[in-house]
């Protein structure tokens, strides 16, 4: 996997980002006509990438045939994928080893008794949306198809480390930790195998034993828990960070990790004891000629204007990022707030009441925190974001999807983002109340932002919700980059979504029940032709900068703001 350090010195790894065969298969004819086993034709794609940034693909929704041909020393295969658009189904060498459901997050497929020498890998992607899809149709990002993520096959050897999720408590004063590790181990091999396992923090040891598996076992292990004195915190100012190794004989799994105690009370928002106001935007992982397969060298450009704006935080609108923008966010001290797409009121109550709709957000919530579990920047986890929250089926995801963020998501806060102020009972499950809400835009003026704040104020009273600080997750106004207005009130001008974006955020920072802003958005992002209110050119144009990263009146503006407000 593309990281900012090495995950593996043992385990020898067979990247296949780059050439692929590619066919796109309207029809979905290809399985029937044997294209599993190889394709019979198609043109050369580089992966990562995405169909709909291919000239003639530009709308194109349905099945799309990939074929990577690779050489291998054989054995167990680990096949990792970091995202596929959308249903996923692999075969190796025309047998099937599975298939995968959700764009996003990582998913793994081991196969065993491979052959040394030349295999052939063939992947199809399916970007076509159902009543079941995750996001439904009518959605503000655009729905692109393809492998928008690095493709990996790991050679396993003998007990594998799968996952090592580092599960830690800080002390009352911070100043020492009791950590233990939870182990995911596989034995690659089909006799039965005996290895020492340890788990280093640092150069600190605080696990080794030996471990028995059957062959081809895979087997979760909880290590006895450890005290360790005298830490340097992970905070925004100091993002010290650990490295974590993990190590059989012939296998080992490197991570980096920081402690920090993210927590709520009375109202604030506390990390490492000590109050913060997120000063956040909200930012898609999409670029209009790279769509989601989005390069790492942009990705630091975006978090070098997102710290030169005076940002502390940023919200993964809306759905995990990839891997490797989290470590250059746990590098840089930077807050993130990670979700599902899990999107808008496309997911009506039909939606719902779909068992089938709720155990797959499930799903992107397990993968979720099982991949993302170390990274301390993460101190937000999102449940879904402006569903239709005031219907009883609901509150009850709400409440299954709280279940397992609680159990399974280490210290983090947990929330989801709402467009019905004042009917949400899910709000209950909440640590933050989080609020999309943009008088100004969508009617109504400026001046009713005034009343809301009010209003809000003691609505959370009236709950006994008091004590749940409260965030602006959304809020904000469309603007053409480059159309100016001699009147300040003219729509679509900088000038107006500027001076909107002033309005807000200075009312929302004296307000004393709130504790933080994530402008709607960073910059601009292609959305989808079903969203068919205020796109202009097929694009949310509420970016601060426009889709090639070029600012607005309203960047220096916010900059302005937030640099005042943090004190930096």
């Amino acid at each position: 996997m593309k990281r900012l350090f090495n995950e593996h010195i043992k385990r020898n790894i067979i990247e296949l980002s780059g050439a692929w065969r590619f066919l796109l298969d309207p029809d979905n004819i290809g399985e029937d006509n044997g294209w599993q086993n190889g394709l019979p034709d198609g043109e050369t794609v580089i992966v990562p990438s995405v169909w709909n940034n291919e000239l003639g693909h530009l709308n194109y929704e349905g099945c799309g045939w990939y074929e990577k041909k690779f050489i291998t020393n054989g054995g167990t295969l680990l096949l990792q994928f970091e995202s596929v658009m959308t249903t996923s189904t692999v075969w190796l060498d025309g047998k099937k080893v599975g298939a995968h459901y959700g764009a996003f997050t990582q998913f793994e497929f081991i196969v065993n008794d491979i052959n040394c020498g030349e295999h052939t890998l063939v992947v199809r992607a399916d970007s076509r949306i159902d009543k079941k899809s995750f996001p439904q149709r009518y959605t503000d990002w655009f729905n692109y198809g393809g492998i928008a993520r690095d493709v990996y096959a790991h050679e396993l050897k003998g007990i594998s480390i799968l996952t090592n999720h580092i599960v830690y408590e800080l002390s009352t004063d911070l100043k020492s930790v009791t950590v233990n590790a939870e182990l995911e181990l596989y034995n690659a091999d089909a006799s039965t195998l005996s290895s020492p396992v340890s788990v280093k923090i640092g150069e600190i040891s605080i696990y080794s034993d030996d471990i028995t598996l059957d062959g081809y076992e895979r087997k979760t292990v909880k290590t006895p828990s450890v005290t360790i004195s005298d830490i340097d915190l992970w905070d925004t100012d100091a993002p010290n960070l650990y490295t974590v190794t993990a190590a059989t004989d012939t296998d080992d799994l490197i991570d980096k990790i920081g402690f920090r105690k993210i927590e709520v009370k009375n109202g604030d928002i506390l990390l490492n004891n000590k109050s913060i106001e997120l000063l956040g935007v909200n930012r898609h992982e999409e670029h209009p000629d790279w769509g989601f397969a989005f390069p790492a060298k942009l990705m630091k450009k975006d978090i070098d204007l997102i710290c030169d704006m005076g940002c502390n935080t940023i919200r993964g609108s809306h759905y995990p990022n990839s891997k490797i923008f989290v470590d250059m966010l746990d590098e840089k001290g930077i807050l993130f707030w990670s979700e599902i797409p899990m999107w808008g009121c496309g997911f009506g109550e039909e939606a719902l009441k779909d068992e089938d709709v709720v155990a797959r957000g499930l799903e992107m919530h397990k993968e979720m925190t099982k991949f993302y579990y170390n990274h301390p920047s993460i101190i937000i986890w999102g449940m879904h974001n402006e569903i239709c929250t005031p219907y009883p089926c609901t509150y009850e995801i709400s409440k299954q999807y709280n279940d397992h963020l609680r159990k399974n998501g280490g210290n983090r806060l947990i929330t989801h983002a709402a467009n019905h102020s004042f009917q949400d009972s899910s709000m209950e499950f909440d640590d933050i109340i989080c609020l999309n809400v943009y008088y100004g835009w969508y009617g109504g003026s400026l001046s009713d932002w005034d009343k809301f704040v009010a209003d809000f104020g003691e609505h959370i009273k009236k709950e006994g919700w008091e004590n749940k600080p409260v965030i602006m997750s959304e809020f904000g106004a469309g603007a053409l980059a480059g159309f100016h207005a001699h009147f300040d009130t003219v729509r679509w001008s900088e000038e107006y979504q500027r001076d909107l974006l002033e309005y807000c955020l200075e009312l929302f920072h004296k307000t004393d029940y709130m504790r933080g802003t994530y402008i709607w958005q960073f910059c601009n992002i292609r959305t989808s032709p079903s969203m068919d209110i205020n796109r202009v050119r097929y694009f949310n144009n509420k970016g601060i900068l426009d889709e090639y990263r070029n600012p607005k009146a309203s960047y220096f503006k916010v900059k302005e703001l937030y640099h005042r407000y943090s004190g930096k």
